[in-house]
This record gives C-alpha cells, structure tokens and sequence, in this order.
C-alpha cells in the first residue's frame, strides 16, 4: 500500500468527523481499507511463514 493510499484513508476518516461523506467518497474509503487490511494481512502472514521452530534436544536443555 502506498503512503498517497494511506494520506487518502486519513483524509477521509478527517473528512467523516467533520461532515458526511458523498456516496463516492463512502466507497472509496471501503476499498482503501479493504485494501489497507489485505496489506497489512500479508505482511503478518510472511512474518508468520519466516519463523523457523527449533527444538533442543534434552542434553541440551539440562547442561
């Protein structure tokens, strides 16, 4: 997700708490989050699929 994707998500949540949104912008913003949430989804994901377990035998652990 790019940072304009980000200023753009930011801008309408300001945008929102100051009038209503247009249905234009309503949708907009859905997709932008979507998107945001996907990213941010597959960002933890390969974080999760890098963690390589290592178990000690049990020589080791009592040494």
């Amino acid at each position: 997700m790019t940072e304009e994707k980000i200023m753009r998500i930011n801008e309408l949540a300001h945008l929102s708490k100051t009038r209503e949104l247009t249905p234009e912008e309503k949708e907009e913003q859905l997709m932008l989050r979507k998107e945001f949430l996907a990213s941010i989804r597959r960002s933890v994901k390969q974080q999760l699929d890098s963690i390589e377990f290592v178990e000690d035998s049990k020589e080791t652990l009592h040494q």
